[in-house]
């Protein structure tokens, strides 16, 4: 049987079951029977709830803009619907005032928000299981303190076929966080997230590649390995490469979850001095893995994904290879002078001087390599991604396009990094 906590919050019975549960908290709410109630109250709680999310739109994507792409109306209409549950609380329990009533009234606003909530989920794909949700992790940690060097090493292109496989190989891999020190830019980053696969802890050491990944924006490092569910899918790749899998350090480039820093050097942050200089340094330094730059990839999520290819045409000779999940055509506060004017002062030249497109015209990259996956339904980004991918192609770069069914969600990236987990695996060195 199914444990409780694995169950899909994404597909299956429950997901539905919580939204009929929904249903039924919002009937109750909305059709007591009470007259006055029913033609006073609730048109005045709709009539708030709308203005109140109304207003929130206008000052979210109008105002504040604090994302690079907007949130989907349909989340808009859903906390729209939990705002007016809110609101309903009160005046239900005074319809009959008893014990009974509240308690219901109570559970019923709780299974609206629920429903809400699971809905919201459906769209980004945040929390593919309950344990998931409720922060219930599955993977094992380490400290730093276990890491250890070995004196022998295996290497070799590719890997794979000088990989003997030792007995008693754990079968999943570990993680540790960790903090990069930012020695070169004095960007102020949160914890990374260090994937090593189970052949890292053999003893002769395989040097195993590495692949820095990015979240999005508003994101956390911990995203990848939630809703990406990274560490699933580079055990699973694991299993069936005799332990062997990329290191991935789950770097932060952003800085805290809602701000915007570009990816650039700016104003707003060194992240690029960040990623390019501070990250491949601390790794190489405490993490025993394969130091040549053909052997280390960028890669990310939205916000990750513009930051992935921002790093491979500004640094190729550090991140010669890039993974790019439905990120932007340029990096964007929402327009360029807006992006100009906070980033460089209102230098143009100095943004066009490290915009991927415009290097893309102006230079060749013919030693590098990438991967581009957006989903179907992505409307935003998918016409961002196929531009850049064409931009590439046309300056010389060995780069692929993968088109997922679904939208800007979770459910588009986690399938986008488990296809082209063995396309990267061999750009890197770990199989022919």
């Amino acid at each position: 049987m199914t444990r409780f906590t694995d169950l899909s919050l994404l597909t299956g019975w429950l997901p539905v079951a919580l939204t009929l549960l929904g249903v039924m908290g919002a009937v109750w709410l909305l059709l007591p029977r009470a007259r006055r109630y029913v033609t006073t109250t609730v048109p005045i709680a709709l009539l708030a709830a709308t203005v109140l999310t109304v207003a929130a739109y206008l000052f979210v994507e109008e105002v504040w803009q604090p994302f690079p792409d907007p949130i989907a109306e349909s989340v808009y209409v859903l906390i729209g619907i939990g705002v007016a549950a809110v609101l309903l609380v009160l005046p239900r329990i005074l319809v009959r005032r008893s014990v009974g009533t509240a308690v219901v009234t109570v559970l019923a606003v709780v299974a609206v928000l629920i429903a809400v909530g699971t809905r919201v989920n459906l769209v980004y794909a945040s929390y593919p299981t309950v344990g998931a949700a409720f922060g219930i992790e599955k993977i094992g940690r380490i400290d730093a303190g276990e890491l250890t060097r070995t004196e022998q090493v295996v290497t070799g292109r590719p890997l794979e076929s000088v990989w003997q496989v030792p007995a008693g190989l754990a079968d999943g891999g570990r993680v540790l966080t960790a903090s990069v020190s930012p020695t070169a830019s004095g960007f102020t980053a949160r914890d990374a997230e260090i994937y090593l696969p189970p052949a890292y802890f053999a003893d002769p050491r395989p040097l195993l590649p590495v692949l820095v990944l990015l979240a999005g924006q508003p994101g956390a490092p911990e995203d990848w390995f939630v809703g990406g569910q990274l560490a699933e899918t580079m055990d699973e790749f694991a299993r069936e490469h005799g332990g062997l899998a990329p290191v991935v350090v789950v770097a932060d480039g952003t800085g805290t979850a809602l701000a915007d820093p570009l990816c650039l050097d700016s104003r707003l942050g060194n992240v690029a001095t960040y990623l390019a200089v501070d990250v491949p340094a601390w790794t190489r330094s405490t993490v025993q893995v394969d130091p040549d730059p053909r052997a280390w990839a960028i890669g990310g999520l939205s916000y990750g994904g513009t930051c992935a290819l921002q790093m491979a045409t500004n640094h190729p000779e550090v991140y010669p290879t890039f993974l790019d999940l439905s990120g932007e055509d340029e990096p964007t506060l929402g327009d360029r002078q807006r992006t100009v004017d906070a980033a460089f002062g209102g230098d143009a030249e100095a943004f066009v001087r490290v915009n991927p497109l415009d290097l893309l015209h102006s230079r060749t990259y013919p030693d590098s390599a990438g991967a581009f996956v957006v989903g179907a339904d992505d409307e935003t980004y998918r016409p961002q991604v196929e531009r850049m991918y064409e931009a590439t192609k046309a300056a010389g770069m060995d780069v692929r396009l993968q088109v997922l069914p679904g939208g800007h969600s979770f459910a588009v990236w986690s399938a986008g990094l488990r296809d082209q987990l063995p396309w990267l695996a061999t750009r890197l060195g770990i199989t022919s």
